[in-house]
């Protein structure tokens, strides 16, 4: 009852702040509303004295007057928002799309507070770590970025820059209590609205939880960008700033300084002479290289978190929410993809099937020819005339229409694929994600399908199968301990029984009526008994 009454509070508090942005119901159908309910609506938009103003938000669109309202609720409630992007089947495929855009921009939290936070965690006053440390040059949601230089060593004579990377105070503090209102509002929601359930609300909720739990542990962050350094070493085009290991911290991340340009800049990118449709191309084969090669890719990969160096490497930084792919889903999301760009609707629609993605109860060339509804429109016509937006839409009624569960794991694909072509599209208006998607979609295949590649996968299965064998006998002598208590609890008349275990199994066979489901189990006991017995 407390948490109830602590979270409904907070709640009542939020749904206010979104009245006041005009962000908790649409405008557009203001004229369609109860008139107690515009009633409700007037009176949370009054604002109480020690309240701040809100910006007019008259021909505002939906999203920035959403951003608005969830800048103004703090740190958690923007994570929430970016993450309801990667939700279009909850709230909508025009609103997802456009909150992709959403800034994470806060103002920044004062110096003197960086600096504690820097020397606690390192147990040195600032200036034994850095000669010099900037005013914050970008805050976010969870952390701010200050741009500082090394102190001159062996390697660097005069030292380097670097970007600095600072938790916000009681920032951890502040993501509990608000997770704790989403986790009430998700179970709430799966008790009292079973269609809701579809959508695996509490699920959602915990993958946002964990999210966020591995961004404030910068020591997480660094390992992430370590690992993708080292897959992406060999690749043109992409880049990962290096770590500066000895200044990070759980609170404290450190990294090279990256002199680009921000791919959110296309009038700065296009006057330095770069190739805005080789950008694109690069943006979409990067993030598809990373997650089919090698199953770990940058799941936050908005224009924000990228930039372009002088000789057109994208660089990209901000690693703490990251996807992860197993040999399956990988081999499945290339195969569905690939399928898309061949249109070979009723390949695809099987695939869905083979991994449990669409009940069985369901007719596979019902969804064969709801996907070709979905595909076909989008085929040949140029990209700037193909609404992401209602494409999403449609899709999502598919996956409604066939009681496709939501995939937790899946999530964070999803929302990246949406956000990197937008990312590409940004670059080239004109920029078809399918063109681009398939020579790497073609090459994976081939690669997966090459005799030397299916002579790793089959040493691979023989390794299991070789654990497999070294652990027979200790499973052969289980099994044999079990058949022996088994055999013991046998008399000459047979199996014994508790009288209850009797009563019941008598009942049930009533109910059924004779030749049922009973008899032939206890056929197969008597039978299984016989081998035992035998042995």
């Amino acid at each position: 009852m407390l948490r109830a009454f602590r979270n409904i509070s907070r709640l009542v508090r939020a749904g206010r702040v979104l009245a006041r942005h005009d962000a908790l119901f649409p405008v557009e159908l203001r004229g369609e509303m109860p008139a107690m309910l515009l009633f409700l609506l007037g009176v949370a938009k009054i604002r109480l004295p020690w309240e701040q103003s809100v910006p007019e938000t008259d021909g505002a669109e939906p999203a920035s007057r959403l951003a608005s309202a969830l800048e103004q609720l703090g740190p958690s409630y923007i994570k929430l928002g970016q993450f309801l992007a990667t939700r279009p089947d909850i709230i909508g495929a025009e609103l997802a799309t456009d909150l992709t855009r959403l800034q994470d921009k806060l103002p920044p939290f004062p110096m003197s507070e960086a600096q504690a936070i820097i020397e606690e965690e390192f147990a040195r006053h600032v200036d034994e770590i850095f000669s010099s440390l900037s005013e914050p040059v970008a805050a976010a949601s969870i952390a701010q970025v200050h741009k500082a230089r090394t102190h001159p060593d062996e390697t660097h004579a005069e030292g380097r820059d670097v970007a600095v990377k600072v938790l916000r105070p009681d920032v951890e503090a502040s993501f509990a209590r608000d997770l704790d209102s989403f986790f009430w509002i998700a179970e709430t929601v799966d008790r009292v609205y079973p269609p809701a359930r579809r959508l695996r609300p509490i699920e959602t909720v915990q993958t946002l939880a964990d999210s966020v739990k591995l961004e404030m542990d910068f020591r997480l962050e660094a390992a992430a960008m370590s690992e993708m350094a080292e897959n992406v070493a060999k690749d043109k085009g992409f880049r990962v700033p290096a770590v500066d290991w000895e200044r990070t911290s759980r609170r404290v991340l450190t990294l090279e300084w990256v002199d680009g340009i921000p791919a959110s800049d296309v009038p700065a990118l296009i006057a330095a002479g770069h190739d805005m449709k080789k950008l694109a191309t690069q943006a979409i084969q990067s993030f598809l290289t990373h997650a089919l090669r090698d199953g770990f890719f940058h799941a936050d990969m908005h224009q924000g978190n990228l930039f372009v160096d002088a000789d057109g490497t994208l660089v990209a930084v901000d690693f703490g929410i990251m996807g992860r792919l197993d040999a399956g889903q990988r081999r499945l999301m290339a195969e569905i993809l690939y399928g898309f760009v061949q249109r070979d609707y009723r390949r695809v629609a099987e695939l869905h099937f083979m991994a449990g993605y669409v009940p069985h109860t369901k007719s596979v060339d019902a969804f064969a020819q709801a996907l070709r509804a979905v595909g076909e429109p989008v085929f040949g016509r140029p990209a700037r005339d193909v609404s992401m937006g209602r494409l999403l839409a449609q899709l999502f009624q598919v996956t409604e229409q066939f009681d496709m569960r939501t995939r937790p794991e899946l999530i964070l694909l999803q929302k990246t694929m949406v956000v990197i072509e937008g990312v590409a599209r940004n670059f080239d208006a004109d920029h078809n994600i399918w063109d681009s998607a398939e020579p790497i979609l073609k090459s994976w295949m081939i690669d997966r399908l090459a005799p030397e590649t299916r002579l790793e996968e089959a040493a691979a299965g023989a390794r299991e199968l070789g654990r497999l064998v070294s652990n027979l006998p200790e499973l052969l002598d289980r099994a044999e301990r079990t058949a022996r208590l088994f055999a013991e609890s046998i008399d000459e008349e047979g199996i014994r029984l508790h009288p209850a275990s009797t009563e019941a199994l008598v009942r049930a066979q009533n109910r059924r009526g004779p030749g049922g489901p009973l008899v032939w189990a206890i056929v197969g006991a008597a039978a299984a008994v016989l081998l035992l017995r035998l042995f």
